[in-house]
């Protein structure tokens, strides 16, 4: 190969032109002279000048904290441009509305305080009659659900056999009476003055003897006498009260006998009738005092769902102890039930007066809320068109039937939230009823 061939170390092939050549050469070269070396890089590193200073640096940093300070402050104005320009539909919703409350007003009122308890009607007398002959019953002489005067006939018994019975003892009666009768006319005679020189003074007293004798025969006649007459009047069964009669038992034609179990009906008097009832232990100086300075409690007596008032009675006795199980006390209570609207056994609701408030801060309990250890209300004021609420703590004296007593922390005439306290906050607005609502 020529020195030609073979120019800057390229062998040329047999088919490459002298010009593809040449061009690959002066290619490479101008490569290797437009690359620097990691040295040359190095050493104009080290020639480059310091521009940074620490003026510079200070200058920055004031300038940053410049700007991120005014747009902290002017945040309330940019804000709402940059929400409609990125959301238009969400910078032109109209603000919430405040959370709409119902109130009510707190009023000075004349109120009664009462206990509420469970009690069950009681009758004063439940009687079984039963009879205390024996024979076939001859008339059952009442209808099952009856009312019934005291004394009034109910069942008859045959009473031909205690009839025998007295007509028996009635003739063994009138026999000792005559025999009575002809003892004192023999001692009459003896004690003539011609005949007694004739007896001796043991005839004499033998013949008194015989008298008194008589005389105590008679007097067993006559409680035979009686005591049949009682049983034969047992044959005719009365009412013992004045009550209602209850389902028959027995019916005419059977045969009965005295002292039965099953009896022959039950009267139980409802009028009047009671109402047993029970009290927390903790109420008995309530209930005492009340009693000490009325000398009567009344007692109500409403339906099981407390709607409909029944009757109004009043107290009449209280139990002696207290029932350690339950730590109640037993206390009795009289209607007149006139209506007969109480029956024994029913269950009823009672309402037993402890005390009389006049003057009394009244509010619905539905305001109540209760805290950890107090209770308050949410109280509304207003400020122009601006209505708010505020917390305040109260003491309450008691509550009854939806309505509850306020000793202290209100006033007369302040309004007070009783529905939509679950969105309040102190100091927060609200929105009244019938208020407008607020334009978009």
């Amino acid at each position: 190969m020529s020195k030609d061939q073979t120019t800057a170390g390229v062998p040329l092939g047999d088919n490459d032109s002298v010009d593809s050549r040449s061009n690959q050469v002066l290619g490479l070269k101008s490569e290797q002279t437009a690359l620097p070396s990691q040295v040359d890089l190095d050493r104009a590193d080290q020639t480059l000048p310091h521009k940074t200073s620490w003026l510079y640096r200070i200058v920055s940093t004031i300038v940053l904290v410049a700007t991120v300070a005014g747009l902290t402050i002017s945040y309330p104005r940019w804000k709402p441009s940059l929400d409609a320009f990125i959301r238009p539909s969400v910078a032109n919703k109209p603000k919430p509305r405040p959370p709409l409350v119902s109130l009510a007003t707190a009023k000075s009122e004349s109120i009664s305080q009462y206990i509420n308890c469970l009690g069950t009607v009681t009758a004063f007398n439940i009687v079984s009659v039963k009879s205390r002959a024996d024979g076939e019953l001859l008339d059952v002489a009442f209808s099952e659900g009856q009312l019934v005067e005291k004394g009034q006939l109910l069942a008859r018994i045959d009473p031909r056999s205690y009839v025998a019975a007295r007509d028996q003892v009635q003739g063994q009666l009138e026999r000792d009476q005559a025999m009575l009768a002809i003892a004192k006319l023999t001692l009459d005679r003896m004690k003539n003055v011609s005949i007694r020189d004739a007896m001796s003074q043991q005839e004499l007293d033998e013949r008194a003897a015989t008298v008194r004798q008589a005389e105590a025969t008679v007097l067993v006649d006559r409680a035979a006498l009686a005591s049949a007459e009682l049983q034969l009047s047992y044959t005719k069964i009365h009412s013992p009260i004045k009550g209602r009669v209850g389902l028959r038992v027995i019916d005419q034609g059977n045969i009965v006998k005295a002292n039965d179990a099953n009896g022959i009906a039950v009267i139980t008097q409802l009028q009047p009738i009671s109402v047993v009832f029970a009290i927390p232990q903790d109420a008995i100086p309530r209930v005492r005092s009340r009693l000490e300075e009325a000398g009567t409690v009344e007692v109500l007596a409403f339906d099981r769902g407390f709607q409909q008032l029944i009757q109004t009675g009043s107290l009449t006795a209280i139990d002696n102890q207290v029932d350690a199980s339950t730590g109640t006390l037993k206390l009795k209570a009289k209607f007149d039930n006139e209506s007969e609207s109480l029956f024994p056994n029913q269950f009823v609701n009672i309402r037993l007066l402890v005390k009389e408030w006049t003057e009394a801060i009244v509010i619905p309990s539905s305001a109540i809320q209760r805290g950890p250890d107090f209770s308050y209300v949410y109280v509304v004021s207003t400020t122009g068109e601006d209505s708010t609420v505020d917390i305040h703590k109260i003491v309450l004296r008691f509550t009854d039937a939806g309505r509850a007593v306020v000793e202290s922390g209100l006033s007369v005439g302040d309004r007070v939230v009783v529905e939509g306290t679950d969105k309040l906050q102190p100091g927060g607005k609200v929105t009244l009823p019938g208020a407008k609502p607020t334009k978009p």
